[in-house]
């Protein structure tokens, strides 16, 4: 089955059509080619049965040649007596199938046939008959034992059939236009685009269209609600955070008192990391970003800071629409949860024709892949399945990551890393 929507339809339009057209032709053929003609032929043979009666029963060559002479104009045929040579066999195109049937219900019909002759002359049948004079060789218009042009009905047919399925498959084609169009304007959203759209089409269609208009608005209108909510919480909740440092700050600077701006400062960071979590990629518009680019930019923020993060196999060229600050940021929360837990990291960056990928891979002790979709949730910590060297996270590094992979028509994925031995991420982002 074809896997587009217009490849469907045309099999749709196309199978009822070529099927009708086969029956169509196989009975045509057979009562018209078939009994039509044998029905012909019958009535032809008659009369030449008649006509080797009066040869059979003439007393000699010349009464016999007078009683043909005589029969020949009013049977319109062209009747030779004593005729020399023969065909051996009988003669007809392959194509022929009225030619088929002539000959065979002649030589039913009729006992005594020699040859028949289907094909030197189209338009003419060439037969020769035994009779007590020798054989007699009789000429015949074709028309006489078949329809002229029956072929005109078959091209007619097929003729009128194409031009049916132009006119029906131009109009199919608008009808799934509008199909197509909302297709689009779905995948694009899906990427983190907004293209325009306006419902048209049937109903149905239109129905579908507005429906989709309608979800994609709401969505919007929650991801715009949900930052401005966060933002104001993050807003308010710094307030009372700053005092807290303010108070701690007059205190006698002693272990309890380091203990306790310890806290805030984790709470400060709970709260950033919470809140790009829920800005996700509404950091920044879409543009045409060179993604080996943005990786060396990367990388080379990571190595200023004295990291050890290799930047290798680069495959593909071009450019693609993506977020870049929001990519970024996802680069970064993958690259520094696997310089956390491990010593050193390596980023690779595949440019295909769909997508791009971004391979980020350590020498931390990894993740159990029973684990892995337990990593991806918010908020989730697996500090018993990884050794923390560098501090400790919040547990939105991957959360944010896949929530950005998602907003771009892409995803994120977890496995082992065969080169390094550690956790092996793919950042996948839709072109």
């Amino acid at each position: 089955m074809p896997r587009g929507l217009y490849g469907r339809a045309a099999l749709i339009l196309l199978v009822p059509i070529i099927s009708l057209q086969v029956v169509v032709s196989l009975v045509f053929i057979q009562r018209h080619y078939e009994d039509v003609t044998r029905q012909m032929t019958r009535s032809l043979a008659l009369e030449l049965q008649f006509l080797l009666e009066e040869v059979n029963t003439s007393g000699n060559l010349i009464e016999a040649t007078a009683r043909v002479a005589r029969l020949a104009d009013p049977l319109d045929l062209d009747v030779e007596l004593a005729v020399d040579t023969s065909p051996q066999n009988d003669s007809r195109q392959f194509y022929d199938l009225s030619g088929k049937v002539v000959i065979e219900t002649l030589r039913g019909e009729i006992g005594p046939v020699s040859a028949v002759d289907v094909k030197s002359d189209f338009r003419r049948v060439k037969l020769w008959l035994e009779t007590e004079f020798g054989e007699v060789s009789v000429f015949l218009k074709r028309s006489r034992v078949s329809a002229s042009n029956p072929h005109q009905f078959l091209v007619l047919m097929v003729f009128v059939g194409i031009v049916m399925t132009l006119v029906a498959f131009i109009f199919l084609r608008n009808q799934l236009r509008p199909i197509r169009l909302l297709a689009r304007a779905a995948q694009a959203f899906g990427k983190g685009r907004i293209e325009p759209y306006r419902p048209a089409g049937a109903v149905e269609v239109r129905a579908a269209g507005s429906a989709f208009l309608d979800m994609r608005a709401r969505i919007e209108r929650q991801i715009e609600q949900r930052t401005l909510m966060l933002s104001g919480v993050s807003h308010d909740l710094r307030t009372p955070i700053t005092r807290l440092k303010l108070g701690l700050s007059v205190l006698d600077s002693d272990a309890d008192t380091k203990d306790l701006m310890l806290d805030i400062e984790d709470m400060e960071r709970l709260l950033d990391e919470f809140l790009a979590f829920a800005r996700g990629d509404a950091l920044d518009d879409l543009a045409e970003v060179d993604p080996i680019a943005l990786a060396r930019q990367v990388a080379e923020k990571f190595n200023r800071t004295g990291d050890v993060l290799s930047l290798s196999n680069i495959q593909g060229t071009g450019l693609a629409m993506m977020r870049p600050l929001a990519v970024q940021r996802a680069l970064e929360n993958l690259i520094g949860n696997a310089l956390r837990y491990g010593e050193k990291a390596s980023l690779q960056v595949h440019i295909l024709d769909r997508s791009v990928r971004y391979t980020i891979e350590d020498d931390g002790p990894g993740i159990a892949p029973e684990q892995y979709e337990e990593a991806l949730k918010p908020f989730a910590r697996l500090d018993a399945s990884r050794n923390q060297n560098k501090g400790s996270g919040v547990g939105l590094g991957l959360s944010i990551a896949q929530d950005i992979a998602r907003r771009h028509g892409g995803s994120l994925r977890l496995g082992k890393s065969e080169k390094m031995g550690g956790l092996k991420v793919d950042l996948i982002l839709a072109r």
